[in-house]
């Protein structure tokens, strides 16, 4: 039954919506119409059955009336009347009442009946009569209905007929209309098709749906040919990106193979080492952001802010003395919803970033939060100027090539890591004017929050003093 009624709604979701719709108005339209039908026939049969009744009273209260006044049972009765006891035997010396016992019944009762086949249906009734000695008589009257029955199913006939064929009225309706309906949508949806990149659809004046409809297709377009210009830009950036290293170790391995000099071999291998390092860097990014982009991620679970960026400021170094030092800045133990590798891809890219540009430290914050967790990195290098505290998070962006590094895709992925599980990433300065990149994770839900033992530690604070007050809750 089951696999039935799920094969009957597939076909039905694959009917064209026009023919949907004029079976749907076709069906309701019939049901409305077969009620009325029934509805009218009912109030037609009440009506004949109202003025039988009153007929066949009438006549029975006159008889009642002559059987009070002393005639005699025989004298009234006639072929559409009888007189019987209060058992149902007749006492006018006619033969027995063509009725069962509990028609006779509801006979002396006052209720009135039909009864017989269709071709010789009959309504009977009724009237109790008291004779001059005291005993209790039923005047039964009855009278043919067979012309009025056939005349009702004759007119059940007309309004099933009418019915069907209003019905039939309605459906080609419903179809026509819906089609007028729909040609607006289907022309727009064939200009749609039709437009090249950067066109929009006319917008049409009247304020209805398929107004609504053409703004949202060309938000739809709009959104499509961002999309598609910003995988161009990427597919350039990331070629133009590529083909340096490449380039690189071609043009090193060339000289290597042109002079074969043992020194001169030695420091084209070291170069040759630090550009396919940096190309596994740069592939690596390039793979991490497919991945976010493609929504692709690790299930969520509860990580540990603090550890995560002590392992961070561990992998990055202290280097030599003329580097910034890094300072950690944890009041409390801090927990984010994410994975153990994205987090490590976030601190990594935002300490190097930070270290790049700072003058003598950078300061990573990890500060808990009702619902979320905020990861704070700063810097008191020259800052990020206001105008470029959107674009820094733009894929392939560097705002000082001069300053070396990377390829422009540590906050890229940063931002795409972070807001993939609903978290924020936003770029301000700290009050001496450095950058200061502000990540808030969501916290995990109380369920999967790990349990602490002992007392919360007191606030901790690695590395040397700061210049300048640490972050604090805004």
């Amino acid at each position: 039954m089951n696999r039935r009624l799920e094969r009957l709604r597939r076909w039905w979701a694959a009917r064209p919506l026009r023919f949907r719709i004029a079976t749907v108005v076709g069906v309701v339209a019939l049901v409305a119409l077969l009620a009325l039908s029934r509805l009218g026939v009912g109030l037609l049969y009440g009506t004949m059955l109202g003025a039988a009744d009153a007929e066949l009273r009438g006549t029975a209260v006159g008889v009642a009336g002559q059987l009070a006044g002393g005639a005699t049972p025989a004298l009234v009765r006639g072929p559409e009347v009888r007189v019987v006891d209060s058992a149902g035997d007749p006492v006018d010396g006619g033969p027995d009442l063509p009725l069962g016992p509990k028609q006779i019944r509801e006979l002396a009762a006052g209720e009135a009946l039909t009864a017989g086949r269709f071709t010789e249906l009959r309504r009977w009734l009724a009237v109790s009569a008291v004779t001059p000695d005291g005993s209790t008589r039923l005047v039964v009257v009855t009278a043919d209905i067979v012309g009025g029955a056939i005349l009702l199913a004759h007119a059940a006939v007309g309004f099933l007929v009418g019915a069907l064929v209003v019905a039939g009225v309605v459906v080609l309706a419903a179809w026509v209309a819906t089609r007028a309906a729909l040609r607006p949508v289907d022309r727009m949806r064939t200009a749609a098709a039709a437009l090249p990149p950067g066109e929009r659809l006319p917008v049409p004046v009247p304020r209805d749906e398929l107004r609504a409809l053409a703004e949202e297709i060309n938000l739809l377009l709009a959104r499509r040919d961002e999309a598609v210009a910003r995988l161009e830009r990427f597919t350039g950036d990331a070629a133009h990106e590529l083909r340096s290293p490449v380039a690189a170790i071609r043009a090193q391995a060339e000289v290597a193979v042109a002079h074969p000099d043992p020194d001169l071999a030695q420091e084209s291998l070291r170069s040759v080492a630090e550009e396919a390092a940096r190309l596994s860097t740069l592939l690596s990014d390039l793979l991490a952001l497919a991945r976010a982009d493609a929504g692709q991620r690790l299930r969520a679970r509860p990580v540990d802010l603090v550890a995560a960026a002590r392992a961070a400021m561990a992998r990055a170094g202290e280097g030599d003395s003329d580097e910034p030092v890094l300072q950690l800045v944890a009041p409390a133990p801090a927990h984010a919803a994410a994975s153990p590798s994205e987090v490590d891809l976030v601190l990594d890219n935002l300490i190097a970033n930070a270290r790049r540009y700072a003058r003598s430290f950078v300061r990573i914050g990890v500060l808990p939060a009702s619902r979320s967790v905020r990861l704070v990195v700063e810097d008191d290098g020259p800052g990020i100027p206001e105008a470029d505290r959107q674009r820094i998070f733009d894929r392939f962006l560097r705002l000082s090539p001069e300053a070396g590094g990377g390829a422009g895709l540590g906050l890229a992925l940063v931002a795409a890591l972070v807001r993939g599980r609903g978290g924020s990433v936003t770029a301000g300065a700290t009050p001496s004017g450095g950058a200061r990149i502000e990540v808030r994770w969501p916290a995990p839900t109380p369920a999967s929050r790990p349990v602490s033992e002992g007392e919360s530690p007191p606030p901790r604070v690695d590395g040397p003093a700061a210049p300048e007050a640490g972050p604090g809750p805004e």
